[in-house]
């Protein structure tokens, strides 16, 4: 810059120019996940460009640009950098390969931190449209991308926390999982992480999820074959707000959903419908703060950005909707309950940084 210049302006287009940087190698990133890179490289070890490229069926000239790439980022390794292009051998790091591929490791980032981003990527378009006209954009326009990324964001979290989370703060809840015979309703299912991670934990329990994108049910179901878990763990393409199903469940959940549901109230008497004499419904919502304050942390950064890229359209998609979007604050929680027929809203104090977990009572 040969001109003069507000410092602040400096010190924000630096920001601006590592958030591209950062972009930019996230889109990489995408590409690795997507072309199998990673998951090769974790499977069969290192290897020189001709190699990755046979193993993987990328083009080869592509593959030198993206390994060497790779490389300069530092999430994979090279060698020896002064070798030819032909005789370097890339490799990566045990510890990048929990991140980069797909598992229920609680640092696994290919579906929390790549995957949607291709789904938002596929959007754009529809986006600017929506901001223009306040219509809505449907999950279908994210593609498999969002699907498979939003569905495997709290498998970590389903798997390895939300039995520990029911025994130290909802003891009575646990006790009835733990005991007879049980019966759990998981609304809005997605790819159905939360009734497999459940099942796996209660023996004793038979989970039945539902959730209207078929798609989505398919997913569920293929992972609940993958676990074992087909005798007791069953997932619907039906409206769980459907009369037929009301009243047999001893737990109903709804996680990570309530936010981006057009019409959050009439499900949330679903839920309370599903209910059993003495059964419990747990709602799993976005952490956010209780008010508004600019500018704010990470977490709420992360959660506006969600919101404005997806959640808040996805919601608008089905009219007529309440337009809550990612910042669903806990006092519009309590309102939404209360309005559905709940008589109160306690908080269970689970320690996760991204999400707050509800018991609707009454």
């Amino acid at each position: 810059m040969t001109t003069p210049t507000d410092t602040r302006a400096r010190v924000f287009a630096v920001r601006m120019w590592t958030s591209l940087l950062a972009t930019q190698e996230l889109l990489s990133t995408y590409l690795g996940v997507r072309l199998g890179l990673y998951d090769d490289l974790a499977a069969k070890g290192p290897g020189t460009v001709e190699e990755i490229a046979q193993r993987t069926g990328v083009d080869p000239r592509y593959a030198r640009e993206w390994l060497e790439q790779q490389a300069v980022a530092g999430i994979l390794t090279v060698d020896d950098a002064a070798r030819s292009a032909e005789t370097r051998v890339f490799a990566l790091p045990a510890a990048h390969a929990e991140v980069l591929t797909v598992s229920d490791s609680p640092v696994s980032m290919a579906a929390l931190a790549v995957l949607p981003l291709g789904g938002v990527a596929a959007a754009l378009p529809a986006l600017l449209e929506a901001y223009r006209s306040g219509d809505g954009v449907s999950d279908a326009v994210y593609g498999v991308d969002w699907r498979e990324g939003h569905a495997g964001a709290n498998r970590s979290m389903f798997t390895h926390q939300l039995a520990g989370w029911l025994r130290r703060h909802a003891p009575d809840v646990h006790a009835r999982l733990s005991g007879a015979p049980a019966r759990v309703a998981d609304v809005a299912c997605g790819a159905g992480w939360a009734g497999i991670g459940l099942a796996r934990a209660f023996p004793g329990i038979a989970v039945d999820g539902y959730d209207i994108d078929a798609d989505v049910i398919d997913d569920a179901r293929g992972h609940a074959a993958d676990a074992g878990l087909t005798d007791r763990v069953s997932f619907f393409a039906r409206d769980a707000a459907d009369p037929e199903l009301a009243g047999g469940y001893d737990l109903v959940c709804l996680f990570d959903a309530l936010h981006e549901i057009s019409r959050p109230v009439e499900v949330l008497r679903a839920c309370r419908r599903l209910c059993a004499d003495g059964g419990s419904v747990l709602v799993l919502d976005a952490r956010v703060a209780e008010r508004f304050t600019a500018p704010a942390d990470e977490i709420e950064r992360f959660q506006y950005a969600t919101s404005v890229l997806h959640c808040l359209p996805a919601c608008l998609s089905q009219q007529p909707s309440a337009g809550t979007g990612t910042v669903l604050r806990p006092q519009t929680v309590r309102e939404l309950a209360v309005e559905a027929g709940f008589a109160a809203v306690t908080q269970l104090p689970i320690d996760d940084r991204f999400h707050r977990l509800y018991r609707l009572i009454g």
